[in-house]
């Protein structure tokens, strides 16, 4: 009997962990999806521009840990990269595909400066009474395989998106004749694509000889879901910036 208690006490805690680790991530889609739209309200593109280059940096970083959530192991970092993919959609339908890879650019200049930054903290003797270097260290010791794993497929994954964002603007424009229409199209079109190549990629390049395979299919299922659901999520987010954009231009005539 008390054997059976104590399962049950177990269960009960990796349940009540698993509810904790999805209410914290659904809190998350709505923070970070919610200061995107605030930045672009507040600073317009360049306010997206500096989320774009935050969220790239700090996505490469909380990747690094793992938890599961909703019956998946999967890694952190998932919706702030998603994040960066609502950034070039808004770009993309309100400002124009020039300003979207721009935005790519400064995310990739941003990550390498870190990068250099950040490995430079490593190489440092710390003092006698310092007590943060072996943290230090235990993070940012892997961050380089992270983060140069995240630019190649940052840089292949996000340019593909822009251009395919703009591949179906220009089929439902033309099979249609409105500009305007289709944005929920071209916006999951795009990203539901493109992410399949960044999650593709990333797991295998992050994540090969450090994980057995089982866990990095683990990963790969869990993350192209919640880019699954972030992306749906995100469209209403893009209409709204698109309504910010043109009331501006209103208030600007």
């Amino acid at each position: 009997m008390s054997g059976w208690i104590f399962l049950s006490i177990i269960l009960i805690l990796e349940l009540e962990t698993e509810i904790m680790n999805e209410l914290l991530l659904i809190g998350s889609v709505v923070l970070i999806f919610g200061t995107v739209i605030l930045a672009y309200k507040l600073f317009g593109k360049t306010g997206l521009f500096c989320v774009s280059a935050i969220a790239t940096v700090l996505a490469n970083i909380e990747v690094i840990i793992l938890v599961k959530a909703f019956g998946m192991e999967q890694t952190l970092g998932n919706v702030l990269f998603a994040s960066t993919f609502l950034i070039t959609d808004i770009l993309s339908e309100c400002e124009g595909r020039k300003e979207a890879n721009k935005a790519v650019t400064m995310s990739i200049f941003v990550s390498v400066f870190f990068l250099l930054l950040s490995q430079s903290w490593l190489l440092y003797v710390p003092s006698a009474g310092d007590t943060m270097m072996p943290s230090i260290k235990a993070v940012f010791s892997n961050t380089p395989r992270m983060i140069l794993a995240s630019l190649v497929v940052y840089v292949v994954s996000q340019f593909f998106d822009v251009w395919l964002y703009h591949k179906w603007w220009a089929f439902t424009e033309k099979r249609f004749g409105d500009k305007r229409k289709f944005l929920w199209l071209r916006n999951n079109g795009s990203t539901l694509v493109s992410q399949i190549i960044n999650t593709l990629l990333f797991t295998l390049f992050a994540f090969w000889g450090t994980y057995d395979l089982k866990t990095i299919g683990s990963i790969f299922i869990s993350s192209y879901v919640i880019y699954v659901v972030t992306s749906l999520l995100d469209t209403p987010f893009v209409y709204l910036a698109r309504h910010i954009h043109d009331k501006k231009i209103k208030e600007n005539l």
